[in-house]
Order: C-alpha cells, then structure tokens, then sequence
C-alpha cells in the first residue's frame, strides 16, 4: 500500500502546482495573492510584501499595501515595477494602490486559454506519474515480485486515483475559467 501513497503525494504536487499557477492569473478582480511572488530588499533579504506591510482590499478592483515602515514605500513601488503585474502603482506617502483595471473580452479570453494550457500541463504530469506507476508495477510483475492478479488490481487501484485528480484538475480549471469571465 505504500507505494500508493508515494504515487498519491506526487499527484497531489501536480494539484498544488496547478493551484500556484492558477492563484498567479489575474482575474476581473484584486487578488492579494498576486503579489506573493513578488520580493522587495528589506536590509539585504528579499523579503514578501506581505512581510512587511498590511495588504487589504478594499474595493473590488483596488489592493491597497501599507507598509509598516515608510522608508519602504520607495521600495515596494519599484519591486511591483519590476514585476510581471502590468499594473502601475500610486503611491500617495502613506499606502500604495493598486488599481486594477477591468479585463478586455480578449484579454478574457486569452487567460482562459493560458488556464486551460496549464490544466492541460497538470494532467499530463498527472498521467506520467501514473505511467511510472505501471511500469514499476509491470517490472515487479516480470521479476516475479507480484501475481497477474496483482498487477491487475494495481492498475486499477492507480487508473482510480489517475481519474480522480484530473476530476480535480478540471474542477480547479473551470471555477478559474468562471472567475475570469465574470465581468
């Protein structure tokens, strides 16, 4: 039974994958989660800017970061710059805004199909964990380490769990797709 938790654990790392993936796709609206990938040089340490400041949202398409030091709104603002975000900050000597714009249909449509490419991507690691499966299965089976019966039951038992987590992918891939579209 072990060696069905090991197949488990490395699906279940496709899903977190995924969700990491998805979490950094901005939708219609503010998400503080945007900017956990972003760090900022807080006395030589890259640091989150959740670390160092308060981030609420208070309108829907509004992330307001308050640092807990105003010496670090300089650098906060050049670290979310340098960023991936497409977002310019405001930065009024206290807080920094970020307002984030309503998407486009197109630009709606072209997350849509970035999301489904990286759902795409979780189910193909998905199914190669479950081809290794096999095959070791199939090497213990031809040196003699387990039955036909055996075998049978392995594949069975790891097909289950393959359809389960791209179930989970799929589910991850539309509730993302749902939030992208709705205006």
């Amino acid at each position: 039974m072990s060696e069905y938790k090991d197949i488990e654990n490395k699906m279940a790392k496709a899903i977190s994958a995924l969700k990491e993936e998805l979490v950094g796709i901005r939708a219609g609206r503010a998400n503080p989660a945007i900017l956990d990938k972003i760090t900022v040089d807080y006395y030589g340490v890259p640091t989150p800017i959740n670390q160092l400041s308060t981030v609420s949202v208070p309108e829907a398409r509004v992330i307001v970061i308050q640092p807990w030091e105003a010496r670090m709104l300089k650098e906060i603002e050049k670290s979310i710059q340098k960023s991936d975000l497409g977002i310019n900050p405001s930065n009024d000597g206290k807080v920094i805004r970020l307002i984030f714009p309503p998407l486009t249909e197109e630009r709606r449509k072209e997350l849509t199909r970035q999301v489904k490419k990286i759902g795409e991507n979780a189910k193909i690691a998905i199914r190669n964990v479950r081809r290794d499966a096999l095959d070791d299965f199939r090497t213990q089976k031809k040196n003699g380490e387990i039955t036909e019966d055996d075998l049978k039951v392995a594949e069975n038992d790891v097909q289950k769990l393959t359809d389960k987590y791209i179930e989970e992918v799929d589910k991850l891939v539309e509730i993302k797709e749902k939030e992208i579209m709705e205006v």
